[in-house]
């Protein structure tokens, strides 16, 4: 409703072989190697100074961007890479949860790098709208949660818990006879991942656009913010990096000064302002990507600025765009050649 969890990846068979095919090929952080003659230059780490966040070589943006080379289309690949060249989060799917978080953390410390994971499959997500699914039921729920935590291990991770979950009891966006168990779910679920010795934690806390920020206090500390590393904003939003560290700021400070992680993916030039108010978060024009990931912040309460939502994919059906999390390559080069 509110355009902090569109846009989902859905994982499955493909993403499965995705996950294969970097670890056959070792994913390591440097650009050595020959390539092939003709193929596309390949896509490495950023300086682990700069981002200690792995780029997923075999991503959505880098495929795109190594099909416009082989095809010519120079001035495009350029925008592309602007995409591809980043740290995005890795969206665990449903139905092979520990083999994807496995895949994808191994991946990562190959490459001496932290994956970022998004998990998103709690039970009545999105309130039935453009993302609509998660897990059947609570049991269902905590045993794809247990396989998460398997897959991970003893690697370096960043998770982002749950987008929406908490701000749409708050709104009763989600129905109400679904909220205890959402709250147990969640604290349970902060709960198993940090039993991992090197896993980070951040639950998703709405962003500076939504209208009940002084409601969402009290349900996070339920949902177990207390327990985790921290809370995440701006999740597939565009609010500004600034208005996003002043909303943050206010519940740190009202949730046992917390820190926060923000997603810059695509707030370059801020929320989209015009149309029908209930989709201006769907696709909206004129965007731009922001801040590149980075735990250079500047300010000691945001630990990092994360591309959560990977820009490029769709946020649904909406304003010309396929449906949520499908790559939508018209919008990605918009942002892109938007960016300044």
């Amino acid at each position: 409703m509110y355009g902090s969890c569109t846009g989902r990846v859905r994982l499955g068979a493909a993403a499965m072989g995705v996950v294969a095919a970097l670890l056959l090929a070792g994913c390591s952080s440097s650009d050595g190697g020959k390539q092939p003659q003709g193929a596309a230059p390949a896509i490495g780490q950023q300086p682990k100074e700069i981002s200690p966040f792995w780029v997923n070589p075999e991503g959505k943006a880098a495929q795109a961007f190594a099909s416009r080379l082989r095809d010519g289309d120079t001035a495009n690949a350029e925008l592309l890479k602007k995409i591809a060249t980043q740290p995005v989060g890795q969206w665990v799917g449903a139905e092979n949860p520990e083999a994807e978080a496995r895949g994808y953390t191994e991946a990562a410390a190959e490459a001496d790098r932290d994956a970022v994971l998004v998990l998103y499959n709690i039970p009545h997500r999105d309130c039935g709208q453009h993302s609509a699914g998660g897990a059947a039921d609570g049991n269902a729920y905590r045993d794809w949660l247990d396989k998460v935590a398997k897959g991970i291990g003893d690697r370096p991770a960043t998770v982002i818990l749950e987008p929406d979950a908490v701000m749409h009891m708050v709104d009763n966006c989600t129905d109400g006879r679904y909220h205890e168990e959402r709250y147990d779910l969640l604290r349970g679920a902060v709960q198993r991942l940090k039993q991992q010795p090197r896993t980070k934690v951040y639950l998703d806390a709405g962003n500076a656009g939504w209208g009940k920020p002084d409601q969402i206090f009290e349900p996070l500390k339920r949902a177990g913010v207390g327990q985790a590393d921290g809370f995440a904003v701006n999740v597939a939003n565009f609010q500004t990096t600034e208005a996003s560290k002043e909303y943050g700021r206010k519940v740190s400070a009202n949730v046992g000064g917390k820190h926060f992680v923000i997603d810059t993916s695509r707030n370059g030039n801020g929320p989209y302002t015009e149309g029908d108010p209930a989709e201006r978060w769907c696709n909206p024009p004129g965007r731009a990507l922001g801040e590149t990931p980075t735990t250079d912040t500047g300010d000691p309460l945001v630990d990092a600025y994360l591309w959560i939502k990977r820009p490029g994919e769709s946020d649904g059906d909406c304003k010309g765009g396929p449906k949520a999390g499908d790559w939508f390559p018209e919008y990605a080069l918009e942002l892109a050649r938007n960016t300044k």
